[in-house]
């Protein structure tokens, strides 16, 4: 066995319903002044409301910020940063789906150190401290409240990582009362977003790549696999919107220790050109790059594959099993109604060339695929998705 290390969030709640204890449970964490972020829809739809009524009840103060967007912007986050050192706030509550969590974690690195974002970017590079940092999904796909990673977008749509262990929370609550309002349209790629991280991060070709992380992806795509269905077309179905939550968050604790590769590589310049959301990205190429790195993966995806559905495991042959999978998987992602080709997702065939450059540019990302990418096949795998 070769050395590695695994890092967490160091506290975890699993349950319906917990967040209208939120001060019980991580007022004396956050302190008397908390900075609340999240986005419009969240607000719009009051799923803070409980939370906040409990905090507020118990003495804490509340600045909100609810202006996160999809993709959010270095200006977005320099925002939230500002309302926060207005309040003096001594505490950061992340409330939302992966977007909002980025950013909270990052406006509590900001906040607890005056940390130069710009010097922060990459692996290892920002030191803290921060602010206490609680995280509370709203979305079962990013398992951001257990990885040490914030993305942003800056420029011209190009995103930009923030990977460290400092970000991660000090506490994730999981309560599925919040997803219940999840379209089925979210619910679907989202989940197909959780699927991705598993898939990578067992397959990953980064050094890390351990046991621990393997185990993890593996019980986190059984997980999603067997609900899925049940999430998107019986959204009321509070067992499977909970199990969604795990195995979201069992993911994002593999892909946290081993990253993930390609698939996000390819996936995010379809978020910061065209605004498509990240899950819906992911799916949009997950076929493709599998195919693409199967020679190399083979091995991987065929260990998975059970998993996934347990009548792969008829399928003898290594690669055919493997194959079996991704086929698999493109029909589930037909099943739950999401849009199969990138051009049914509004992307023309002329941006084509931009997105394999612009997908060059997350190296980060392409080091830890089992088999390398250049521009050239990054062209391939999108001209074959379009």
């Amino acid at each position: 066995m070769h050395p590695f290390q695994f890092h967490t969030t160091p506290g975890l709640i699993v349950k319906a319903g917990v967040t209208a204890r939120l001060a019980a449970l991580a007022g004396s964490l956050l302190g008397p002044r908390i900075l609340l972020v999240t986005d419009p829809g969240i607000l719009h739809l009051g799923l803070h409301a409980a939370a906040l009524a409990d905090l507020e009840a118990a003495g804490h103060k509340i600045a909100a910020f609810a202006e996160v967007e999809a993709d959010p912007s270095r200006d977005t986050l320099l925002k939230a940063v500002a309302l926060g050192r207005d309040a003096g706030v001594t505490g950061v509550l992340g409330f939302g789906g992966g977007s909002s969590l980025d950013v909270a974690k990052l406006a509590a690195l900001l906040l607890g150190s005056s940390e130069d974002l710009d010097r922060a970017w990459g692996v290892g590079l920002a030191k803290g401290p921060r602010l206490p940092l609680v995280l509370v999904p709203t979305t079962a796909g990013t398992g951001s409240e257990v990885t040490p990673v914030a993305i942003i977008t800056v420029g011209e749509g190009e995103k930009r990582g923030v990977s460290s262990t400092v970000i991660l929370p000090d506490l994730a609550v999981l309560d599925a009362d919040l997803t219940l309002s999840l379209p089925p349209a979210v619910t679907a790629a989202t989940g197909i977003d959780a699927m991705v991280h598993a898939i990578e991060a067992y397959s990953s070709a980064n050094a890390n790549n351990n046991p621990l992380s393997r185990m993890l992806a593996m019980q986190a795509l059984d997980l999603l696999s067997a609900n899925i269905e049940t999430a998107v077309f019986d959204g009321s179905d509070k067992d499977a919107r909970q199990a969604m939550l795990l195995g979201s968050l069992l993911a994002g604790q593999a892909f946290a220790n081993s990253p993930v590769a390609a698939v996000h590589a390819l996936a995010y310049p379809l978020g910061g050109l065209f605004h498509i959301p990240h899950g819906l990205s992911n799916a949009l190429v997950l076929p493709q790059v599998m195919r693409f790195t199967l020679p190399s993966a083979a091995p991987d995806y065929a260990a998975l594959a059970p998993a996934f559905d347990v009548s792969l495991a008829d399928v003898a042959d290594e690669t055919s099993r493997a194959e079996a999978f991704i086929d698999a998987l493109a029909a589930l992602s037909a099943r739950l109604g999401l849009p199969q080709r990138l051009r049914d997702a509004g992307v023309p065939e002329s941006a084509l060339p931009q997105l394999a450059a612009d997908a060059m540019k997350q190296t980060r990302l392409l080091v830890n695929n089992p088999r390398p990418v250049t521009e050239a096949d990054a062209l391939a795998i999108y001209t074959a998705a379009w």
